[in-house]
């Protein structure tokens, strides 16, 4: 199996296979990131693709219905580039519904209308969006390359294909200055636009990237942890979307760990607020402390 970087594969998609067709980061200049520092972006030749599918398909079953490709964010290869990657991949898993992967608003919203029909028709389905914030200025203090008015853009063109998106946000990314506007922003995207799943992983400040750097001159002041999970019950409380809708609340990076499907919102805020009080009672110092992450 080729590797040619740090490979992120979000918590639910633990048992998915992965295939790596990109490695590094088109972008690589979001403040919170180091992930792809030392990894020049660039895409898998297609003979390395077409022999960790050989290996893949000596490991998983032939009617294999959902693989995920990677690194960073496949999107940024041409239309055409994913295409022969999707019939290629179901060379080896013809029941194959649906390909995964980890993407941008900024490389989606360079792919024209009639390219993401062609992707959803080429089993390109259920990809994870960073999101991060519906609020321009936290866009902006994130340095994530694109405006709020091109996120709602390019999700229009997203419902338009029929390809359903998971949205991964960064709950404290707004810190002290843009705490309501991160809410309340994002929430009115998500209720323009809602996804399949709502993913929320407390945002991580790892050492020398530019947003520590902000934090220790003080231009970004974090929020504690009690004011993250009150901003993720006000986050649930400003949401009006499907009740089909999934709340996965479970990454590694949140204290207050609370999953469920929108139809119970009540549950789930009661379930953060139950969090506080065993917090309270177990380990009351970490509520009001500002924790130090050094991973996304």
């Amino acid at each position: 199996m080729h590797y040619t970087g740090p490979v992120y594969r979000h918590p639910l998609e633990a048992n998915t296979p992965i295939l790596e067709i990109t490695y590094g980061c088109s972008w690589n200049k979001c403040t919170f990131c180091n992930m792809y520092r030392d990894v020049k972006f660039g895409a898998s030749p297609m003979e390395h693709i077409e022999e960790d599918l050989q290996e893949l398909a000596s490991i998983y079953p032939h009617n294999l219905r959902k693989i995920t490709v990677a690194n960073g964010d496949p999107f940024a290869l041409s239309t055409k580039k994913l295409l022969e990657i999707s019939d290629m991949i179901r060379k080896y898993f013809p029941e194959i519904s649906v390909i995964s992967c980890q993407t941008s608003i900024r490389n989606i919203m360079h792919k024209k209308p009639e390219e993401l029909d062609q992707l959803y028709e080429a089993m390109y389905d259920d990809i994870y969006v960073g999101i991060e914030s519906g609020c321009d200025d936290v866009l902006k203090l994130l340095n994530k390359g694109y405006t709020s008015a091109q996120e709602y853009e390019t999700l229009e063109k997203l419902k338009n294909s029929k390809i359903r998106y998971i949205a991964l946000l960064m709950g404290g990314a707004g810190g002290k200055q843009f705490r309501q506007a991160h809410v309340e922003d994002t929430a009115k995207l998500l209720n323009t636009y809602p996804p399949k799943m709502i993913s929320i992983i407390t945002t991580g400040i790892p050492s020398g990237t530019r947003l520590a750097e902000m934090r220790d001159n003080g231009e970004f002041v974090q929020l504690t942890e009690r004011e993250i999970i009150e901003d993720e019950m006000a986050l649930i409380d400003a949401l009006d979307v499907p009740n089909s809708v999934y709340f996965f609340g479970h990454h590694q990076n949140n204290v207050a760990r609370v999953s469920g499907h929108m139809k119970d919102k009540e549950k789930l805020i009661d379930g953060f607020k139950q969090k506080i009080k065993e917090l309270e009672i177990s380990n009351p110092e970490i509520l009001d402390s500002a924790l130090s992450r050094e991973y996304l």
